[in-house]
C-alpha cells in the first residue's frame, strides 16, 4: 500500500504542471472562438448588403460596434470554442483505447505480475496530463481496489461506480455550453425590448404629421425583432452541436468501460 500512495504523490506533483498547459489551452481555443466572433462582425460590416449587416449586425446603430447583435456573436464564438474543446477531448479519449494499456489477445488471464504491469502503464498515463484521461484512472481504480480484497466482484462494482461518476463529470463539463446558449435568447429578447422601447420613444417625439413616420416606425420595430431571430437561430445551431458533441463524448466514455470489462475485468484470476 505504501508504494500505492506514493504512486498518488508522483501523480499529483506531475500532474499540476500538465494541469496549466490544458487549461491554457483550453483557454486559448475559447479566445480563439471569440476572435472568430469579431472577424464575421468585421467581414459582415465590410461585404454584407446594407439589409443583411442591419439585420444580423445592427450597423445603423448610434452606439456601433457596441450592439447587442454584436455581443451576441461574440458569445456564440465561446460556445463554438467550448464544443471543440470537449470534442478534441472525447476524440483524445477515444486515442486511449489504442494505447494497448490493457491485454486485446483472447487467451490471456490476468495474474499479479500482468497487474504490477498494467498499474505502471496506467501511472505513467496518469501522470502525462492533469485533469488525466478516463480510461487511465478507470485502470488505476479497479487495479487498487482487485489488490487491495481480490474479489473480482468488487472490482466489477468499482468499474460501475466509477462510470456513474465519469458520466456525471461528463455532463458538468458542459455547464458553460448550456449558460451560452441560454444568454443568447437573453440578449435577444432584452434587444427586442430595448428596441421596441427606443421605437415608441423615437413615435411619441416626432411629428405626427411627418409623412415617413410610419416608415421610420416600422424600420425601428424591425430592428428591434432581428436580435430575437438572430438569438434564436444562434441557439438553435449551439442546441444541435451540444447534442452531437454530448453524445460523441458520452459514446467514448461507453467504449473505455466497454474495454475495461472485456479487457481487465473479465481476465482476473484469483488463486
Amino acid at each position: 500500500m505504501a508504494s500505492i500512495d506514493r504512486a498518488h504523490d508522483d501523480v499529483d506533483l506531475d500532474g499540476h504542471a500538465a494541469g496549466r498547459g490544458g487549461l491554457l489551452d483550453h483557454f486559448l481555443i475559447d479566445a480563439l472562438g471569440i476572435l472568430a466572433g469579431v472577424l464575421v462582425i468585421v467581414a459582415g460590416n465590410a461585404w454584407l448588403p446594407d439589409w443583411a449587416a442591419t439585420m444580423l449586425l445592427d450597423r445603423g446603430r448610434s452606439t456601433w460596434p457596441v450592439t447587442v447583435q454584436n455581443i451576441q456573436w461574440l458569445i456564440f464564438g465561446l460556445g463554438v470554442g467550448e464544443l471543440l474543446v470537449r470534442t478534441r477531448e472525447a476524440r483524445a479519449e477515444r486515442a486511449q483505447l489504442r494505447r494497448g494499456l490493457l491485454p486485446e489477445d483472447e487467451s490471456t488471464i490476468l495474474q499479479a505480475p500482468d497487474l504490477r504491469r498494467i498499474y505502471a502503464g496506467a501511472r505513467g498515463a496518469l501522470r502525462e496530463r492533469r485533469p488525466p484521461r478516463l480510461l487511465p484512472r478507470l485502470i488505476h481504480r479497479v487495479v487498487v481496489q482487485f489488490q487491495t480484497n481480490r474479489k473480482v466482484d468488487q472490482a466489477s462494482t468499482i468499474l460501475n461506480s466509477t462510470l456513474e461518476l465519469f458520466q456525471h463529470e461528463i455532463d458538468l463539463r458542459y455547464t458553460l455550453v448550456r449558460y451560452v446558449i441560454w444568454a443568447i435568447p437573453t440578449l435577444g429578447f432584452l434587444g427586442t425590448v430595448l428596441g421596441i422601447s427606443l421605437a415608441l420613444n423615437y413615435a411619441g417625439t416626432a411629428d405626427l404629421r411627418d409623412p415617413r413616420l410610419l416608415a421610420d416606425l416600422t424600420r425601428h420595430m424591425a430592428v428591434a425583432f432581428d436580435t430575437t431571430l438572430l438569438a434564436l437561430s444562434m441557439s438553435s445551431v449551439l442546441v444541435l452541436h451540444q447534442h452531437l458533441v454530448q453524445r460523441y463524448e458520452e459514446e467514448a466514455l461507453n467504449a473505455v468501460g466497454q474495454y475495461c470489462l472485456d479487457n481487465l475485468i473479465n481476465r482476473l484470476f484469483t488463486e
